[in-house]
């Protein structure tokens, strides 16, 4: 299956809002319990509003026979945030996103790319250490709750 992968559209920030609730919610429930931590909906939406309209972002999409079915956002030298809907994780849609999110930062003249990353989320860490990203030495406390432990993540470009 072809991945096509573009620049988000004006508008399409309910669709980005929609991936990441969708990925989050199964990769992530043994960390946000959604029984006990419902899914914060809200703050969500407003930042996928900000990654699509806002100056400093730039949101890629991953297209799939014209459906979106990942999306990253990244501003400036930052990767600050990377979804795709379960039933595509195993295949090549990651792959093809994450290449062109470091082309695109490449094509802006960094020198290093940065994430954080759940440090319970041992799947997204294996994802990002196959391809050459590795822990930077920085920890930052998610605020959302209950509040679990971001590690940080640095990529030579």
């Amino acid at each position: 299956m072809e991945v096509t992968i573009r620049l988000a559209r004006a508008g399409e920030a309910e669709v980005l809002f929609e991936i990441q609730k969708a990925a989050s919610l199964a990769g992530l429930g043994h960390v946000f319990p959604p029984d006990r931590f419902p899914y914060p909906d809200d703050a969500v939406r407003e930042l996928c509003r900000e990654v699509v309209d806002g100056p400093n972002h730039r949101a890629f999409v991953a297209e799939t026979d014209g459906e979106v079915v990942g999306v990253a956002a990244i501003e400036g030298d930052w990767l600050n945030g990377f979804y795709v809907l379960p039933e595509r994780w195993g295949g090549t849609v990651a792959s093809a996103l994450h290449e062109a999110v470091l082309d695109a930062m490449r094509a802006s003249e960094a020198a290093e790319a940065h994430l954080w990353v759940l440090e319970a989320n041992q799947r997204a860490r294996r994802f990002y250490e196959r391809r050459g990203w590795r822990e930077n030495g920085t920890k930052r406390v998610v605020p959302y709750p209950p509040n679990p432990v971001d590690v940080g993540y640095s990529l030579g470009l």
